[in-house]
């Protein structure tokens, strides 16, 4: 069997044809992970897998981790598979399915190695809305011009679910807010990542809440400038699901967000793929407090 790998964009996005028999094959898993690392997001259009076989897919990658188990919906019918859903039965705080409307890493809040991959299976689509956008921040890095690449190097950023969320709530309550920190750490994570193979990434997302030494509004300036720089058309691909699809993605070197939808009868199913790589530290508190102080 000879894998074909149909690039989808220059910087971003690949298309495997494989069918659900060969998914676990040597070749199939060979030409994922080289593939994963060039095109950052593959796709395997209608490949139409079930809990088990996305499980077996994920154990031959690598590690599964699941570090969602206090959001609700998690587990809901087959251990480590993550229920993404509106569904009020299924979801009955849907802060973590709303706070992916806005671009986002998963895991970076968590005190623990960056999840390496994430592997997601459309099971029933929203009548609109629903798809999902990739940006490549391998690429928002290498086509920096070299004096801004020295100035950012060195720099880190605070990221917080909080921060993540703001955009869904506002001003949340106390409440909320205590919910929010039990359910992950504030950390601290370079603002550019030196991977061990030696690439280097940017670390960009909602959940990034200011740079360590400089005056709030100024690292937030910075921050969304450089989101905005990473969600470029030339680095970004979306995904217009069909059911049955499954799509892989390189958590480590991409940011995603869902186009916003209403419709609670979209599901999509999650499984994630352990890291390695630890970027970022528990954030020390007083350097959280100075990033909220005016200038």
């Amino acid at each position: 069997m000879t894998i074909s790998v149909n690039a989808i964009k220059p910087h971003i996005g690949g298309i495997i044809d494989v069918s659900p028999d060969r998914l676990l094959d040597d070749e199939t898993i060979e030409a994922v992970r080289r593939e994963l690392e060039m095109r950052g997001v593959l796709v395997f259009p209608q490949i139409n897998v079930s809990d088990e076989l996305q499980l077996a897919f994920t154990d031959r990658l690598g590690d599964r981790v699941n570090f969602t188990r206090q959001v609700p919906g998690s587990d809901a019918e087959t251990p480590d598979v993550y229920k993404i859903t509106l569904d009020r039965r299924l979801n009955s705080e849907p802060d973590y399915v709303l706070g992916t409307f806005f671009w986002h890493i998963d895991g970076i809040t968590i005190d623990q190695p960056l999840p390496k991959a994430t592997v997601l299976s459309a099971r029933r689509l929203s009548d609109t809305g629903g798809a999902t956008e990739f940006a490549n921040l391998y690429a928002a890095w290498d086509h920096l011009p070299d004096d801004e690449k020295r100035e950012y190097e060195g720099l880190t950023v605070i990221h917080c679910v909080e921060a993540a969320v703001r955009p869904v709530h506002g001003h949340p309550s106390e409440e909320r807010r205590a919910r929010y920190k039990a359910m992950a750490a504030v950390m601290e994570q370079p603002l550019v990542w030196t991977h061990d193979d030696g690439r280097k990434s940017l670390l960009l997302g909602t959940h990034a809440d200011g740079i360590v030494g400089m005056p709030g509004a100024h690292g937030r300036a910075l921050l969304a400038r450089l989101q905005q720089w990473a969600a470029q058309p030339d680095f970004v691909y979306t995904h217009k699901w069909q059911e049955g699809d499954l799509v892989i993605w390189n958590n480590q070197g991409l940011m995603h967000r869902v186009v916003p939808y209403t419709d609670e009868g979209r599901v999509m199913h999650r499984t994630t793929i352990a890291g390695k790589e630890r970027p970022g530290v528990a954030a020390d508190p007083a350097k959280v407090d100075r990033i909220y102080q005016v200038a």
